[in-house]
């Protein structure tokens, strides 16, 4: 009997599958063109998807990295509320759908799921693509505005992944209250730069002021202790590369690091981390330094030394991002 295939390897192989059709050179091109037009400012009323190519070209480029990113910020929520699993999610802005496969490689299983997106070729793309999941077969595609006017049904879970940017502030505000309203759970995933931090900064205040409360990344939902400015809460996931990462790229290494910041909160039960890793380990001659977000607010720098027994060990194993001490 064939063992069954990871969904990150399913959505691989079938991104693999699409781009078949399609000539390098074109997909790199579409490629190309579409990160610097994300990279500005994007009107919510004029896609940049605008075709097939387009879609398949882009998808084959970010689904993974997206993927990897949301399942990271999804497996540290749900360390907080281990006993729960959401029986219904909506992912806002969700384009060819990765955070729902993400949300299915984190919690296995059927459950509704709505993917919102005012692109409609990549909501046909998307929809295209689940069918090698068979927890998605029964998802729902629809087109959306993201923005003042949308409207959410009630459901355990929201994920908005990569939205926040394309977003004008007013809309950005409205969306985050409409999660906040309509959802058990809110997850919120940005690029992991500075400008990224910031929309996600302001999304967590909002979320708190809604009364949900902070469980991943932060162990607390007080004010983030890092100064604004001076540096930027974020966080990096392993991904592999395809063929048109590197070709568009010109890189060499099989895989990349993609860097990003999130926001996890929630109205159900939970238990935050103690602390949280927020830089990566720095190992030594028998110590590890740890950078750690504390649940009394502040940053700390600790020293494991082998004089700490099993944590030296645990120390020497933990990666950016654990939660600390391990449990």
């Amino acid at each position: 009997m064939n063992d069954p295939v990871s969904p990150a390897e399913a959505l691989r192989r079938t991104l693999a599958g699409l781009l078949d059709g399609l000539p390098p050179r074109q997909a790199a091109g579409a490629v190309d063109r579409l990160i610097a037009n994300y990279r500005g400012a994007t009107p919510t009323h004029a896609p940049i998807l605008r075709d097939r190519a387009d879609v398949v070209a882009y998808a084959a480029y970010r689904m993974p990295a997206t993927f990897e990113a949301v399942r990271s910020a999804l497996e540290a929520f749900a360390d907080a509320v281990p006993d729960w699993t959401p029986g219904s999610h909506v992912d806002v802005g969700g384009g060819t759908g990765a955070a729902t496969w993400a949300v299915g490689a984190t919690w296995p299983g059927e459950r509704a799921v709505t993917v919102l997106d005012w692109a409609e070729p990549a909501l046909a793309l998307g929809r295209e693509i689940a069918d090698a999941h068979p927890a998605l077969r029964g998802a729902r595609w629809q087109r959306a505005r993201i923005g003042a006017d949308l409207t959410l049904d009630d459901t355990d879970l929201v994920t908005v992944s990569y939205v926040l940017n394309e977003l004008s502030e007013p809309d950005r505000a409205a969306l985050v209250d409409a999660a906040a309203a309509a959802a058990r759970a809110v997850v919120i995933v940005e690029a992991g730069t500075p400008a990224g931090y910031a929309r996600v900064i302001e999304a967590r205040d909002r979320l708190i002021r809604a009364g949900l409360h902070v469980v991943a990344p932060c162990p607390h939902s007080a004010a983030c202790p890092i100064e604004p400015g001076r540096d930027w809460c974020h966080f990096s996931a392993r991904v592999s590369r395809s063929s048109l990462h590197r070709q568009v790229k010109g890189g060499t290494l099989p895989y990349e690091d993609e860097k990003f910041s999130y926001v996890a909160a929630t109205r159900l039960p939970a238990e935050p981390a103690a602390s949280r890793v927020i830089r990566r380990p720095q190992i030594r001659k028998g110590q590890v330094l740890l950078d750690l977000c504390e649940a009394d607010e502040r940053l700390t720098r600790t020293t494991v030394t082998k004089r700490h027994g099993h944590l030296y060990k645990a120390a020497r194993d933990a990666d950016w991002g654990d939660a600390w001490p391990p449990v």
